[in-house]
């Protein structure tokens, strides 16, 4: 079974260091929730694995498989099996949907898929995350509302069927009913072999994905790894508990706001011209 390993990872952005000496291990096929207080190097740490080109590698080392995710383009990491399932999905005029996910699904196959399978799946794909399959013909997210693009991500989830998933709060925005679909597709994609990572500030989708393993983030470093009684200790007691239990003072915000613009924005277009 492939392993992902993260190993004394430093990371900044204009300047400011926000992961500092961060080591992580999960293996292909299990789910962990990473936890920490907003800003600490959650979003940080998966938009780096997945090559947000934002994010400066200062030092340290991240293997897939036992290849170097570093030194991969994200077309190329996302070929290897890495999915990023984004916290704020961008907008993409002129790139219509159903272009993307062919180039997406394409770029993962030796042949090019006949048009009957491609939209047999892409139909299949739809109704399962509970989208009206006319929005394939609509622009990538143009227009859409936040619940749709969060569903948007789990569609192209399940199109590409990635190894490891990393979710950046794809619950964010969305009602009980969209959760609980979003939810049972996460669960299929688990069941089928894939490993799920999942950050998220809400007990609802983690109570419906059950984590066997939860990582917490603070101040840029793992400081506490375990089962999921430390999801439930989280959501009772918050962070105040690793400051007096473990003497570690929990900094304010190191991270600055996200520029919300998705990595895939690059990559998408460089897809879908080589499609054509």
């Amino acid at each position: 079974m492939a392993k992902l390993i993260i190993k004394d990872l430093y990371v900044s952005v204009k300047g400011t260091s926000i992961l500092r000496g961060l080591n992580f291990e999960m293996d292909e096929g299990e789910t962990v929730a990473l936890l920490g207080p907003n800003g600490h190097g959650k979003s940080t740490l998966i938009a780096t694995i997945m090559g947000d080109p934002k994010y400066s590698v200062d030092g340290g080392s991240i293997t897939f498989d036992g290849q170097d995710v570093l030194a991969m383009s994200p077309d190329k990491r996302s070929q290897l099996g890495l999915f990023l399932g984004m916290q704020y999905p961008a907008e993409i005029p002129g790139l219509n949907s159903a272009d993307f996910y062919k180039a997406a699904m394409n770029s993962h196959r030796e042949k090019p898929m006949a048009l009957f399978q491609f939209y047999r799946e892409l139909e299949k794909a739809y109704k399962e995350v509970g989208i009206p399959f006319e929005m394939n013909s609509r622009n990538l997210n143009e227009g859409f509302s936040g619940g749709e693009k969060k569903r948007n991500e789990i569609l192209q989830m399940r199109l590409l069927k990635p190894r490891i998933a990393m979710l950046d709060e794809i619950d964010s925005g969305l009602d009980v009913d969209a959760i609980n679909v979003v939810s049972d597709v996460i669960n299929e994609e688990h069941a089928r072999g894939a490993g799920i990572l999942v950050i998220s500030h809400y007990a609802r989708l983690l109570d419906l994905v059950k984590p066997t393993r939860a990582a917490i983030i603070i101040n840029g470093r793992i400081v506490v790894s375990g089962g999921p009684e430390i999801i439930k200790r989280v959501d009772t007691e918050g962070y105040e508990w690793i400051k007096t239990e473990l003497g570690i003072e929990v900094a304010k915000e190191i991270n600055p706001a996200m520029n919300q613009v998705s990595i895939g924005v690059c990559a998408t277009r460089e897809a879908v011209k080589n499609e054509k």
